[in-house]
């Protein structure tokens, strides 16, 4: 009987949290959820690494794939409408925009991962801000992306699969936890 009372509850408190991602998005007047790719273990890529050869990079993993999937359903059930979702070009990111199944992505070289030197800091930071400045308040677009570009437009770290709300207009930024 007692583990009926807490199904019970978990069914009413569960939906509530989805509907509570949608709010904050609204508080915050967020117009970008930054979203770390899901889980791909390791540290960094391959010395041979190559851009266009996935295979050569550090993947997600069956977990990853997982994690990617229960967030895109958790997003889903905000009901929010996404005008955009955009992928950093690496192997992972682009995994997890699919996996999303928030619709259609694109690539965006403004997204890529500059931590190993791959793709040049400066560059990627000035696409990635030209593309936030572009950004209107009545917008949302999910970008899928690495620990050290979300790092640097925000000021927040979040872990595999993590979500940071933003405000281009005002550049505050909060972690979400589901």
């Amino acid at each position: 009987m007692r583990w009926f009372g807490l199904l019970s509850l978990l069914l009413v408190v569960l939906p509530l949290k989805a509907e509570t991602l949608a709010q904050r998005v609204e508080q915050l007047n967020a117009n970008v959820i930054f979203m770390r790719h899901a889980l791909a273990p390791g540290f960094g890529d391959p010395e041979n690494f190559d851009l266009s050869q996935c295979d050569t990079q550090r993947n997600l993993n069956d977990e990853g794939r997982a994690q990617a999937r229960e967030i895109g359903s958790k997003l889903r059930a905000t009901n929010l409408r996404f005008t955009e979702v955009l992928s950093s070009q690496w192997c992972r990111c682009s995994e997890t925009a699919e996996l999303l199944g928030l619709g259609d992505w694109s690539t965006f070289s403004g997204l890529n991962s500059f931590f190993q030197g791959y793709a040049q800091r400066e560059s990627t930071l000035a696409k990635l801000n030209t593309y936030l400045e572009g950004l209107g308040g009545d917008e949302l677009v999910v970008l899928v992306t690495h620990q050290v570009v979300i790092s640097a437009a925000t000021g927040i770290s979040p872990q595999s699969g993590g979500i940071v709300l933003y405000n281009s207009e005002t550049n505050r930024a909060e972690a979400w936890r589901w």
